[in-house]
């Protein structure tokens, strides 16, 4: 991307906090990196951590401790001396019927899609509120509104997401700090590729999507990047769908 573009953006030298290592959260860190941010990684995995471009810092953290999250994001801000924008791409699923369901399967995908938003977005929160500026940004998904079988957990954790972010918004929204989302639509990444990969799933998903093809995760950086932007400051707790048109059918 050229100067003008970082300019544009005004997103040149923030200190970003990416949570996830995974698909998103990569595709992401590297968008930052190439609009002139300072970018640090968050992930438990110290083997994706270890994956990632060398320009990226990284931190491990288990997000889904308050001490883990408030250690992590104390951790940027010691190695960039602020924080100005907050990604969080952290989300498991796990595709059984609802009466198959286990309670712990339950909680665990609410802890890791839900709680880490919450103990995260608090902890950021208030280094942003105190600075009167920043960007916070989640990853949600179609399956917030969408009723899909054997998402049951997947889809209560990003339906709550979506009336976190916007409880955050209004709360914040005075102080400089703006809370949104993307909420991706069908998107080959390490969550999904299995079921994917499963005879006939492929084909049966990108024939609802309009565009004619499934997401990648490179279709998310813009969306994100905006939102993440001095440009965007007039907007928050907005969810942005980025799905090829998937929820209009």
């Amino acid at each position: 991307m050229t100067g003008a573009t970082n300019d544009w953006l005004g997103l040149d030298a923030q200190r970003v906090l990416v949570a996830g290592a995974g698909g998103i959260g990569t595709a992401c860190a590297l968008a930052f990196l190439e609009v002139g941010a300072q970018v640090v990684v968050v992930d438990l995995s110290p083997e994706r951590l270890a994956e990632l471009d060398p320009r990226i810092i990284t931190v491990q953290a288990d997000l889904t401790t308050t001490a883990g999250c408030e250690g992590a994001v104390a951790a940027v801000v010691q190695k960039l001396g602020g924080l100005d924008v907050l990604v969080h791409a952290v989300g498991i699923n796990h595709r059984v019927p609802l009466l198959d369901l286990h309670d712990d399967d339950w909680q665990r995908i609410l802890d890791v899609n839900l709680s880490t938003a919450f103990r995260l977005g608090k902890a950021a929160g208030r280094i942003m509120i105190d600075a009167g500026y920043g960007r916070q940004v989640y990853c949600s998904s179609v399956s917030s509104t969408l009723a899909h079988a054997d998402h049951a957990p997947y889809a209560a954790s990003k339906g709550g997401l979506n009336q976190l972010l916007r409880v955050m918004a209004r709360e914040w929204a005075a102080s400089g700090v703006t809370v949104n989302a993307i909420a991706p639509g069908y998107v080959e990444t390490e969550l999904t590729r299995a079921h994917l990969d499963l005879p006939g799933i492929r084909d049966y998903y990108t024939e609802l999507v309009p565009a004619g093809r499934l997401g990648t995760v490179d279709d998310l950086t813009g969306s994100v990047l905006f939102l993440a932007s001095r440009r965007a400051a007039f907007v928050t707790g907005h969810v942005l769908l980025v799905d090829g048109g998937r929820t209009l059918v």
